[in-house]
């Protein structure tokens, strides 16, 4: 028996290492990057994202939304207090509703941890959360047009931690609170996929996600409604999954309606939204993951 542990021991520490160094550096590299755009461009983002207001754009101010969303490095509850004092200000609801969107299913740490999973995809993901950030600015604008969406109150800016008077100092001090943020889903995901690669046969993967990709993706998008926690925390299992037969278009799913109904994220929507417009935003986001991930398969042929 302690002979059977040991060899089992040796081998999910094989997958676990060989997992680890393959998604480490671009964990670590996209918090690095993260954490020089929250040091060093945050306030100039939102800043830019302030001076739409005085812009004369109609719907077209929904396309910088959206690309400032994705810009921005702040959690869901740093957004809204955000995005709160540009409602204060007067600004356009769908303005409003395409730079959260955007926000909440991409941001620039994410962006370069998915380049784990390919240069391809994690371009193509990027393209697909801004225009998913665009959709819902549209949908808010043709469907709310007389009457709010959001429900601003009782918001103050977030207190900056990015105070330090030393550039290199104020760097580490974010670098090291998005380390103790992320380390631990990131390890847990590389902990789960030497499981997966360890006792899941990859014929599992190939019939769920390959096989049937029009299935494969609406099993894709619900399944990330439960099982996403972490985008760092996912890459390696998605990564395990590319390799074994998931279609691109399943992966898209994955990585749409997992941000987009992950608890932290649905409980700072749900403060500003209510019931109904919570339900609708709920099923918005899987609906568009689920959309995005058939388009992909179609036009790309789920490419692996």
């Amino acid at each position: 028996m302690a002979e059977i542990i040991r060899r089992e021991a040796i081998y999910l520490w094989y997958y676990f290492s060989v997992q680890f160094h393959q998604i480490a550096p671009y964990w670590l590299f996209g918090m690095i990057v993260g954490s020089l755009v929250s040091v060093f461009l945050k306030g100039h983002i939102h800043r830019l994202m302030g001076t739409l207001q005085r812009k004369q754009w109609g719907a077209w101010g929904i396309l910088p939304a959206s690309a400032l969303g994705i810009l921005s490095p702040l959690c869901m509850y740093g957004t809204v207090p955000i995005v709160a004092s540009f409602a204060r200000a007067g600004m356009r609801e769908d303005w409003i509703a395409a730079f959260m969107m955007s926000s909440i299913l991409l941001n620039p740490q994410l962006f370069f941890y998915s380049f784990a999973l390919g240069t391809e995809l994690a371009l193509l993901r990027l393209m697909l959360c801004f225009l998913g950030g665009c959709a819902a600015g549209a949908l808010v604008r043709l469907c709310f047009r007389d009457r709010p969406f959001y429900t601003f109150t009782a918001f103050n800016l977030p207190e900056s931690h990015d105070t330090d008077p030393n550039l290199l100092r104020r760097v580490l001090k974010n670098l090291w609170r998005n380390v103790k943020i992320t380390a631990p889903f990131f390890l847990l995901g590389v902990g789960l996929t030497a499981l997966y690669q360890r006792y899941v046969p990859a014929n599992w993967v190939t019939g769920l996600f390959g096989a049937n990709q029009g299935l494969g993706t609406l099993m894709a998008a619900a399944l990330g409604v439960p099982l996403y926690t972490c985008g760092g925390g996912t890459i390696p299992l998605l990564s395990a999954w590319l390799g074994e037969g998931m279609s691109w278009g399943s992966a898209i799913a994955f990585m749409v309606a997992g941000p987009a109904t992950k608890l932290t994220n649905l409980g700072a929507v749900k403060i500003v939204l209510g019931g109904r417009n919570f339900f609708y935003y709920v099923v918005f986001s899987i609906l568009l993951a689920a959309l995005l991930g058939l388009a992909v398969n179609l036009f790309c042929g789920g490419i692996r």
